[in-house]
């Protein structure tokens, strides 16, 4: 770490991520583009290892960088008392969405038990006709 902040290899390493993955996070969105020393070296503020990991539970948790950028932004508005953010409102959401999936995952599931446990009275549906 430097004096102004950590370079690109101290911050991937304190994160537990690669470098392409911030030069990622840097365009995608959730990831501002940091200061720059006077030889050009990016300087990352150290709370960014903070933010590197919240971006990845929220990756972890289902959610699209677009999304976490969303999150992110109505986070700041939260915390700087501006009303409006909605933040609880897209985690509401989020779970909605991933309620519904699972829903669909297990009649999916329950279908593929009830065929394996029935073997016999499918294989006359999956024999080609004769």
């Amino acid at each position: 770490m430097t004096g102004r902040g950590l370079r690109s290899g101290q911050l991937a390493d304190a994160a537990g991520v690669n470098l392409q993955t911030l030069r990622y996070y840097e365009r995608r969105g959730p990831l501002a583009s940091p200061q720059r020393s006077p030889a050009g070296h990016r300087l990352y503020p150290t709370g960014t290892v903070v933010l590197l990991r919240v971006i990845k539970t929220a990756q972890r948790l289902g959610f699209t960088l677009n999304e976490i950028a969303a999150l992110l932004e109505a986070a700041r508005h939260r915390h700087s008392g501006r009303p409006g953010t909605g933040l609880q409102a897209r985690v509401r959401e989020k779970l909605v969405g991933v309620e519904q999936e699972l829903a669909k995952l297990t009649v999916i599931r329950d279908t593929l038990r009830a065929a394996v446990h029935h073997r016999l009275r499918w294989r006359p549906l999956l024999l080609p006709a004769g």
